[in-house]
C-alpha cells in the first residue's frame, strides 16, 4: 500500500473524524484477528468512535479544538502503518508492535497496551504539538480536551485489562503477565506525554533541540514497548 497522508478534512470550521474511523474498520477487516497490530486497531477505533460521539454530542466545551486533536492523534497511528505497508522504518515506539505483532508467545492483552504504550507516550505529545499549531493556540488551551480524551483512554484501559487478562482472579497474581504489566502505567504515560508536548512547545523555535528531544522521546516508549511484549510463553 503507498503511504496516504490521512490529512483531516475541514467541514465548516471542524475537522472530520468519520473518515480516520472508516480506515480503522477497513484494517479490521483486513487484518487476522489474533495479528498483534490488529488487537491494538480494534481497541483503537473503540476509543475514537468514543470520542467522536462525544464530540457529536458537545461533551467537549471546545469541539473544533477536541476534534482536531483527535484527528492529530489517529494520524500518527495511521501514518506508522502506511509506513510499514510501504517498506519505510516506522517511529522507533511503535517497532516492537510490528515486529512481534504474530508472536505465538506474545498474549493479546501485552499487544494493546503496547499500542496504547507507543501511541499515548509519543503520538499524543506530538498530536498536542500538530493541534497547537492548527488552531494557533498553546498546550495550555487544550489542556481540558487533553484531560477528556485521558479519561476516555482510561476507561478503555480498565475494559481491556477486564476483557483480555487471562484465567480467574485467582490465579492473576502468579501469572507472569500481572507482573509484566504492573510495570506500566498509563497515568504515568499521560502525564509524560502532557510534560513533553509542553517541553516541545517551548522548544519550537529551536529545531534542532525539538528533533533530539523527539528522538528521544520515540526510543525510550519504544523500548518500553519492548520490554511489555516480553514473550511469555514458547511458540
Amino acid at each position: 500500500m503507498a503511504q496516504t497522508q490521512w490529512t483531516a478534512e475541514r467541514i465548516g470550521q471542524f475537522v472530520a473524524v468519520d473518515p480516520l474511523v472508516d480506515r480503522m474498520r477497513e484494517l479490521r477487516s483486513t487484518w487476522h484477528p489474533s495479528d498483534g497490530v490488529a488487537v491494538f486497531n480494534r481497541v483503537y477505533l473503540t476509543v475514537t468512535e468514543e470520542i467522536g460521539h462525544a464530540i457529536e454530542a458537545g461533551t467537549f466545551e471546545d469541539r473544533r479544538a477536541a476534534a482536531t486533536l483527535d484527528v492529530r492523534f489517529a494520524e500518527r497511528y495511521l501514518a506508522a502503518v502506511d509506513a510499514v505497508a510501504s517498506g519505510t522504518p516506522a517511529p522507533a515506539c511503535w517497532r516492537p508492535l510490528f515486529h512481534y505483532r504474530r508472536h505465538p508467545g506474545v498474549r493479546p492483552l501485552q499487544f494493546a497496551l503496547a499500542g496504547i504504550n507507543a501511541h499515548v507516550g509519543h503520538d499524543l505529545a506530538l498530536a498536542v504539538v500538530d493541534s497547537c499549531r492548527d488552531l494557533r493556540c498553546a498546550p495550555a488551551d487544550l489542556e481540558d480536551e487533553f484531560d477528556r480524551v485521558g479519561d476516555v483512554l482510561v476507561l478503555l484501559e480498565e475494559r481491556i485489562r477486564e476483557e483480555l487478562m487471562p484465567g480467574p482472579d485467582l490465579l492473576e497474581i502468579a501469572d507472569p503477565l500481572t507482573h509484566l504489566l504492573g510495570c506500566w502505567s498509563l497515568d504515568r504515560a499521560r502525564d509524560g506525554a502532557w510534560l513533553a508536548a509542553r517541553s516541545l512547545w517551548q522548544l519550537r523555535g529551536l529545531p534542532e533541540l525539538a528533533e533530539e528531544f523527539t528522538e528521544r522521546l520515540d526510543r525510550s516508549v519504544g523500548l518500553v514497548g519492548r520490554m511489555l511484549l516480553t514473550p511469555l510463553a514458547g511458540p
